[in-house]
């Protein structure tokens, strides 16, 4: 199987997608400027790396810093949440704020949060639950790395591995929280159990609306004409699709070509792009992975239509392009900063160095993949390090650096 496969998706169309979407990401922005240790994210420009690979820019938004959890998951986990309190409670989402939320503690009594996750999401939401007073148990699939469970566990969840794939881990959570009679948080959503996901993907927004900000006040250079988006369900991809393509289309931006980026083992975008019809495909098999973030076989019901509509392109990676955009970001070019960047984080780095800087053996391909997406010397490319390095193990076999402790600046 080669490094990169690549296709274009021919389904795609034009103009806004969801425009309501960006409306409820300010909602969501608000709530979150709420929490402790609520700062934007730090949006870097490379121009090292720029220079080495051929184009005219490239920024990364680095999420390794987002509350403290090394990851962006946290948004849509609190949003959601705090959309479920509010709920309860009979606040409209444009009163929701943490303080209110705590206070609110004893007329809500002790809720419990149920989901299943690779890492991530299940760390974002024990930490959501526990700053609000409320409780969470959190399901992992077989061969969860040992740091990720204990940072869940950090959060006072209980954690449980399960011998499951990610998706039917999805499956035990849900039957588990009807069970309880507990609130299911999931970040991937199927026919009856939509709306918390679409919640999780309005708190993504924030990360959109903070990036397209950020975009505006970087030079002639700050409106991107591709933007590669890690895909596991889709739900973030989507999200940041919708959100950040309509913030960019209202300030005049012309719409960027949006790539989705997942694994070989784990490719079900990539595939139900290829099929180029209106059903999602799965991925069948083991979904083993060194992204385990993005170790997912079935595509969000929410994230389809808007993927199918926006996306300009979807591939599929080795493993080994993640490893190389770590390294590539951890060990940076003379004037860039050093960027913590863990395997699902860096996936888009990789990619990009292996469409513009391939080995001997696959320069046919890579030239034929750079010319189907329009990427070139005067091109400005965006990538989101979606996580910094929440498996320290991976992060130190692959970088031969070790990894920062919990709390140290990009942790």
């Amino acid at each position: 199987m080669p490094p990169v496969e690549i296709v274009r998706n021919r389904q795609r169309q034009a103009g806004p997608l969801a425009p309501e979407m960006a409306g409820s990401a300010r909602l969501a922005r608000k709530f979150h400027a709420t929490l402790p240790g609520s700062a934007s994210t730090p949006l870097v420009r490379l121009p090292g790396l720029a220079a080495r690979l051929g184009v005219r820019a490239v920024f990364v938004k680095d999420e390794s810093q987002r509350f403290g959890l090394e990851a962006f998951k946290g948004l849509g986990s609190s949003w959601a949440v705090a959309r479920v309190l509010g709920e309860r409670l009979g606040l409209a989402p444009e009163r929701l704020d943490f303080a209110g939320l705590r206070a609110a503690r004893p007329q809500l009594g002790e809720l419990t949060f149920v989901t299943a996750t690779d890492g991530n999401h299940g760390r974002g939401l024990a930490w959501a639950a526990r700053l609000l007073g409320h409780r969470a148990r959190v399901f992992m699939p077989a061969g969860a790395a040992a740091a990720r469970v204990a940072a869940i566990r950090e959060q006072g969840a209980q954690c449980v591995v399960t011998d499951l794939a990610y998706d039917d881990a999805v499956r035990h959570a849900a039957a588990h929280a009807r069970e309880l009679d507990a609130i299911l948080v999931q970040d991937t959503a199927w026919d009856g159990y939509e709306q918390i996901p679409s919640w999780i993907m309005e708190g993504y927004g924030t990360l959109a609306l903070e990036t397209a900000e950020q975009l505006a006040v970087s030079g002639p250079d700050g409106s991107p004409s591709h933007i590669f988006l890690q895909a596991g369900v889709g739900s973030f991809a989507a999200a940041v699709l919708a959100s950040l393509g309509a913030a960019l289309g209202a300030s005049g931006a012309p719409r960027p070509a949006f790539v989705s980026v997942e694994p070989h083992a784990a490719d079900c975008v990539f595939r139900s792009i290829r099929a180029a019809d209106e059903n999602p495909r799965t991925c069948p098999g083991s979904l083993e992975t060194l992204m385990a973030g993005l170790s997912c076989g079935e595509v969000s019901r929410l994230a389809w239509p808007l993927l199918r509509a926006g996306l300009a392109a979807a591939c599929a990676v080795s493993d080994d392009v993640a490893r190389c955009g770590m390294r590539l970001l951890a060990r940076p070019e003379a004037g860039d900063p050093p960027l913590v960047s863990g395997e699902s984080g860096a996936v888009g780095a990789g990619l990009l160095h292996w469409l513009m800087q391939p080995e001997p053996g696959a320069r046919g391909a890579s030239a034929r993949a750079r010319e189907l997406l329009g990427l070139g010397r005067a091109s400005t490319v965006l990538l989101i390090s979606t996580e910094g390095a929440t498996n320290p193990t991976v992060w130190e076999a692959v970088t031969g650096d070790a990894a920062p402790a919990r709390g140290e600046p990009g942790s």
